[in-house]
């Protein structure tokens, strides 16, 4: 069993990387990345996702163009990850869908955000940086890889050695996030 102080530190040290190395990852750190995503949990186990993993490189260039900008100058970095993720929504099961209309929840999306972190933890317990973009052209993205136009990309998670140490976290103190029993 892990030690709670060794998991906080694990979140600690998992950060959002836009600057990576460009060493091959072994593929026994990707087998297990997968399998942790595997793993993560879903409403009524619905299981709404494909991990289409990216390791061609000149297929790999062509999902990172796609997700930069040159106007806002967003997502520059994501050729020198040497994999990318991509997650495709899929449809919930009947249980999951019937909740999602009943209580005004995708909960799909939740389940595919749990699962994308289960993906940058276990990447960092692999000593390799991760980032989650949401910021893409999810056309293009689909057209590159084949994706039906019914689907949904959500995230696209980048991951490499990181080229730079952990930096410190700015969060707000807890007693302004935190509340006990009442707004």
């Amino acid at each position: 069993m892990i030690k709670s102080s060794e998991f906080l530190d694990l979140v600690k040290y998992r950060q959002s990387d836009r600057a990576y190395l460009s060493t091959a990852i072994e593929e026994e750190k990707i087998e297990r990345i997968l399998e942790a995503a595997q793993l993560a949990p879903s409403a009524c186990n619905a299981q709404p996702w494909t991990f289409i993993v990216i390791n061609n490189q000149e297929l790999k260039n062509k999902i990172a163009d796609s997700t930069s900008s040159k106007v806002l100058g967003m997502n520059h970095f994501t050729k020198q990850a040497p994999i990318h993720i991509v997650i495709v929504e899929e449809r919930a099961n009947f249980t999951s869908s019937a909740g999602s209309l009943i209580k005004g929840k995708h909960f799909p999306l939740i389940d595919i955000g749990i699962a994308a972190e289960h993906i940058c933890l276990q990447a960092a317990a692999e000593g390799l940086g991760s980032c989650m973009l949401g910021w893409f052209d999810e056309k293009k993205v689909k057209t590159l890889l084949n994706i039906p136009k019914s689907k949904r990309v959500p995230l696209i998670i980048t991951i490499g050695y990181p080229e730079k140490e952990t930096r410190e976290k700015r969060r707000k103190n807890l007693d302004e996030i935190v509340k006990y029993n009442s707004y």
